[in-house]
Formats: structure tokens, sequence, C-alpha cells
């Protein structure tokens, strides 16, 4: 497959999100990561909205390590042998978030497939810590999979996070080339299983990205999926290759197109839509959160 050059006008979106509208707040959150020695998807995944993020006083912060045990073509983070677990991150997790004032924290990982867990219980511990600070903060959790595990699966839900999200990423016929580590319906089946175990206070979330070279007719169906699956919160972005040597991307998606699958989502039942050229994960998370809980 060709490499595809990416449109000015997404190149100039890139350059503007990376610069910081407010300089000092961006080197209060960085400073702030750096002194509690955390890791941040907005580095280790090479986050376009960095600059944005961090202007805001606003970073999702990833745990259980920077080495993933998951090798997926299209992700910028680190694979290969993980360090072990620290007990100590949930607990500097915690006094960053105090420090930075954030109301609503957005907490992912790596996959540990070599933890019994797969490390639900450092995200349980992590949920925990920030529910017990002085004001806390509505906390969102990105999960990988647990390899399908329902007890690790409840060992998350048990403590109770405001979003649970586990991403799909992209439609089921790209999986075997480019994740090949992950099973599409057993995604689908992590996120069934938190809406219907979960509080009743928790809220499902998912997403995935376009440019990989699906139809229309792939994107529709995955939709279908997803409310099947009880999704209410779902983010739809652009896939960017983090350098030549991952998974090419397969053209690159007008803002219009994006508008579009926003207003389809919407008519298909979805409560809160983020979609758009640079939309991540976590994406303005505590807004999107809000809409849902408060009607904003």
């Amino acid at each position: 497959m060709g490499r595809t050059a990416a449109p000015e006008w997404l190149l100039e979106t890139v350059r503007k999100a990376k610069r910081p509208e407010n300089v000092t707040v961006y080197k209060d959150t960085s400073n702030e990561v750096t002194a509690h020695r955390l890791n941040t998807v907005c580095e280790e995944a090479r986050c376009p909205n960095r600059g944005d993020c961090f202007s805001r006083g606003s970073a999702t912060f990833m745990i259980l390590g920077d080495v993933c045990t998951r090798n997926c073509r299209f992700c910028a983070v680190k694979h290969g042998r993980p360090v072990p677990l620290d007990p100590e991150e949930p607990l500097r997790i915690g006094r960053a978030v105090k420090n930075l004032g954030l109301r609503h924290i957005v907490i992912t990982s790596v996959t540990r497939d070599d933890l019994v867990d797969g490390g639900a219980g450092h995200f349980a511990a992590v949920i925990r810590e920030l529910h017990g600070l002085p004001n806390p903060p509505s906390v969102e959790v990105l999960v990988p999979d647990f390899k399908g595990s329902s007890e690790a699966l409840n060992q998350v839900l048990d403590a109770e996070p405001e979003v649970f999200a586990h991403n799909v990423e992209m439609v089921p016929r790209l999986y075997r080339e480019v994740r090949p580590g992950a099973v599409y319906e057993r995604s689908l089946d992590v996120l069934a299983a938190a809406q219907k175990e979960s509080c009743p206070g928790t809220v499902t979330k998912s997403g995935f990205m376009l440019g990989l070279g699906e139809t229309e007719r792939e994107v529709l169906a995955l939709l279908e999926d997803l409310r099947d699956a009880g999704v209410a919160l779902l983010t739809i972005g652009q896939y960017l290759a983090p350098s030549w040597r991952h998974y090419p991307v397969a053209r690159y998606v007008t803002a219009e197109e994006f508008a579009e699958w926003e207003k389809v989502a919407y008519k298909m039942g979805f409560l809160g839509v983020a979609s758009g050229p640079l939309v991540r994960s976590s994406y303005r998370a505590g807004y999107y959160y809000r809409k849902v809980t408060d009607g904003v």
C-alpha cells in the first residue's frame, strides 16, 4: 500500500493544536507530570492535541508502564517486555491531579497480557485513590480488553468509575492486519458486559478511527454494533500514522465527512459524539461526560 500525503489543511490543524495557547498552564501541567514521574498518552502515543490539552491543564495519564505487550501496527506506544508494576503510581497520580485541580481525569494504560488480571487491580487502585481526594474528580478509564476476563472487568467496575471506555479502534475487517492481538467480538463483549454489570452512574464509551481503508457500509455496521452493546459516548478521529514503519494511511477524511458521521451517530441514539480529524479518546472528555449527566 502506498503512502498518502496529508493535505495542507490537516497539517495546519495539527500545527495549531500542538501550539500551546497558554504557555504558563502548559508548563505547569508538563512540570507536574514530570515531577511525579508519570506517563501520559499525550506524549507516549504522540497525540496531536497535546498543546491544546496541556494548555487547559488537562492530561490523560497512562498507567502500568510505557511498554505494551502487544504490537498493533497503528500505535506509537513502545512494545516489548514491560517493567514490574509500581505500587506507588496511584498515589503519585492522586497528588498530580490534586495539584492541577482537575475535575475530570482520564486514565488509560498499555496492554499488560503478562499480568494475571491484565492490570485491572491497578486500575481499581487508581480509581479509588482519585475518588478519595478531598474534592474528587470524575474518573474515566480507557481500558484494554483484559483478554475477555470477566473477573478483571469486574475489578474495574467495582471501583465505580464515572466513565468506562474501551475502544474498538477500527472496523473488524482490518483487525487481522492492523490489530492482530485483539478480537473485535471480544471488545464488543467487554463493552456490553460493562454496560450490564456497572453501577447505575457509569457511562460506557468507545471510539474508532477513519482513514484505514474502511467502507461506509462497514462504518455503519460498526456503529450499530456499538449501540447494540449499549455504548453512550463515542469518539471518531482520523488515523495518523506515527511513522513510515506503521500502517499507512489509506485516505484523509474531510472535516465535512466527520460532521456527517456525527449526525448519523446522534440519530442512531448515541448521547455524546465527538467526531473530527484530531479527535482522540480523551478529547474534551469532561465536556462530553457532563453532556450526558448534566444535559449541557
